[in-house]
């Protein structure tokens, strides 16, 4: 398995996704109202793993420019449709990863990777990548699964056999704890761990942090 397969995975599933609902609507709220009180002025942000483009929607107009990313091209063409429906300022859609944008010359005083981090093949990595892509003293803002925490049978029996029969992309299993571990080691300072679930038991911690 490869990139590659998860770009494809994503692209033939993008249209299913874009119709599904946000299953936690005011922990999702929450999360949107967190992260928009850390935007600084004339924030110039980036987001990896934007999907169709929901949150990018709801928060680019908070900031002066907004760049919205995904590994998959079919996600990126919904979220163009939805911006041309609704265009913002400032906001630009891009089929590209953090390890694509790390070699290129633009920085940002912000980063946010929303059910983003489980996703990724090479989690220490990315979070390099991550950390190259910010100014200093910049915010890299996160809420991803941690399925380490979750129910076993879910991680070590369903996912595995979901993603064996093409059902489920890659899903990376850490707890929150050692996700934590993992931004210390790439040169980051937790700022905040907050649950902002409003129903369930699911682990999917918001995480701010700075780059040191």
């Amino acid at each position: 398995m490869s990139l590659a397969n998860d770009a494809r995975f994503w692209d033939r599933t993008s249209r299913r996704y874009a119709k599904s609902a946000v299953a936690d609507p005011a922990g999702y709220e929450r999360t949107l109202e967190r992260t928009r009180a850390l935007l600084p002025p004339h924030a110039r942000v980036l987001e990896l793993g934007c999907g169709t483009g929901t949150t990018a929607l709801r928060l680019a107009g908070h900031t002066d420019t907004y760049l919205a990313t995904d590994i998959s091209e079919g996600m990126i063409a919904i979220a163009e449709e939805r911006l041309a429906a609704s265009p913002v300022p400032g906001l630009a859609l891009r089929a590209a990863t953090a390890e694509m944008l790390a070699s290129e010359a633009s920085r940002f005083n912000v980063v946010l990777g929303f059910n983003y981090l489980h996703l990724v093949r090479d989690l220490p990595g990315t979070l390099r990548c991550i950390h190259a892509l910010l100014e200093t003293q910049g915010l890299f803002i996160s809420k991803t699964p941690c399925l380490g925490d979750m129910n076993p049978l879910l991680r070590l029996a369903l996912l595995p056999a979901m993603h064996a029969i093409g059902l489920a992309p890659h899903a990376g299993v850490f707890r929150a704890d050692e996700l934590g571990k993992h931004l210390q080691a790439a040169g980051f300072e937790v700022l905040a761990t907050e649950n902002h679930a409003t129903k369930g038991g699911e682990n999917r911690p918001w995480i701010a942090a700075r780059k040191t």
